[in-house]
């Protein structure tokens, strides 16, 4: 005899169907726009010119002569990929070339690379703590830091953003014998806050916590040659690892970890995502290793960035609308209302400028933002019609500023 089954939904599927995030995103298409050929800072989509206002791409160097060149040569020579991790495959030459120039460039004793940023800045936490200890983060980390701290089983805890007397009285109430480890980003990618690294490296210091720094959007910004915060700060000995990415101001892809010697090898020995992920390509690490040299050659691209970010900073202080006192290239463009923020990203599409919208809960409730980034590539020219252009989205949106 057969066994009728029920035909009760799948609770899974159910979710999907019905999500609604999902839906508005299809609904307003604001996002997975494919770029048919680019002409930094122009991009083309359908067929049309746009400008670029939300590339991480700070300094241009993704399509510099020197970096294709190089990629195009390591490609030649190695092949695309060593296919495995280099724990059972072995380092290749580009790698340690690489980490040895970077670690330089840095200041610090040793760096090891990754394939993806994402990986270097959650292996920094899950290659350190573990079960007993307790993690300290900024509310506002990357989510790669926050997904690192999901599975490392470590305790966690946060504190206000950049609020130092919310880490303090959090240090002081936990156990002064639990191993603890704060947690920041160098520049954070949505408020584009620099974090008080003197502070915190005080209070590391005095409550005896490691540190851990992702630097993703300082490595090539800040500080006198483009080392990143702890240079902008002269405090990269103080940092216990400092991790980052290679897709920002380098142009390439890849992420790193740096510290000391010691630091290095033992995440060797205990980090998942360098043990069991496949090695940085040759195309990726000698395309990075050529935007280093490049940085150190043409330090006017550095000049020429943060003379635009001044300037796109000063053009939104006569607009009147929060940029949350930014100081760095990452800008956001505070809306609040998550309505209006789509209508806005929507009209800016339209005049032709390629922006993105950060929505909750991908930040908090009445924070929604568009979200841009100022490059080297811009001219004044291109800021002064973005923001003719974002006046015009605001009088469409009924938004006052």
């Amino acid at each position: 005899m057969l066994r009728i089954l029920h035909t009760a939904s799948n609770p899974i599927l159910d979710r999907i169907k019905s999500d609604s995030a999902t839906r508005l995103r299809l609904k307003f298409s604001p996002y997975y726009h494919t770029v048919e050929r680019q002409e930094p800072p122009y991009v083309y989509c359908q067929g049309r010119r746009m400008l670029m206002m939300s590339s991480n791409e700070y300094l241009g160097l993704s399509m510099h002569p020197r970096v294709v060149r190089a990629a195009q040569e390591a490609a030649e020579r190695w092949g695309a990929s060593s296919c495995g991790s280099r724990l059972a495959n072995g380092s290749r030459q580009y790698h340690r070339e690489l980490e040895e120039e970077l670690a330089s460039f840095l200041g610090v004793e040793s760096t090891h690379v990754l394939s993806a940023g994402y990986l270097a800045c959650m292996g920094a936490i899950t290659g350190i703590a573990r079960r007993g200890d307790v993690l300290i983060l900024d509310k506002s980390v990357h989510a790669c830091l926050w997904d690192g701290a999901k599975i490392s089983e470590a305790d966690v805890e946060r504190f206000s953003h950049e609020n130092m007397e919310s880490l303090e009285m959090l240090l002081s109430s936990l156990d002064p014998e639990q191993p603890k480890i704060i947690v920041v980003d160098g520049i954070y990618s949505m408020e584009g806050h620099i974090t008080h690294l003197p502070e915190i490296v005080d209070l590391a210091k005095r409550y005896q916590a490691f540190l851990i720094v992702d630097d993703a959007h300082g490595l090539g910004v800040l500080g006198d040659n483009g080392a990143g915060v702890g240079e902008y700060y002269q405090l990269t000995s103080e940092i216990g690892v400092l991790a980052g990415s290679f897709s920002k101001a380098l142009g390439s892809i890849g992420g790193f970890m740096a510290g000391r010697r010691e630091t290095i090898e033992y995440l060797r020995s205990h980090c998942r995502q360098i043990i069991f992920s496949a090695a940085l390509s040759p195309m990726n690490a000698a395309a990075a290793l050529a935007a280093l040299q490049v940085i150190k050659d043409e330090p006017e691209r550095r000049s020429k960035l943060w003379e635009n970010t001044r300037y796109f900073k000063n053009c939104l202080k006569e607009l009147n609308v929060s940029f949350l006192d930014s100081p760095s290239p990452a800008t956001p463009i505070v809306i609040g209302e998550k309505e209006k923020c789509y209508f806005i990203w929507q009209s800016l599409w339209e005049q032709g400028f390629f922006t993105v919208m950060s929505i909750s809960p991908g930040v908090p409730p009445g924070m929604d933002m568009i979200r841009v980034a100022i490059t080297s590539e811009h001219r004044k020219e291109d800021l002064d019609n973005f923001i003719t252009a974002l006046r015009v989205a605001f009088k469409k949106a009924h938004f006052r500023v």
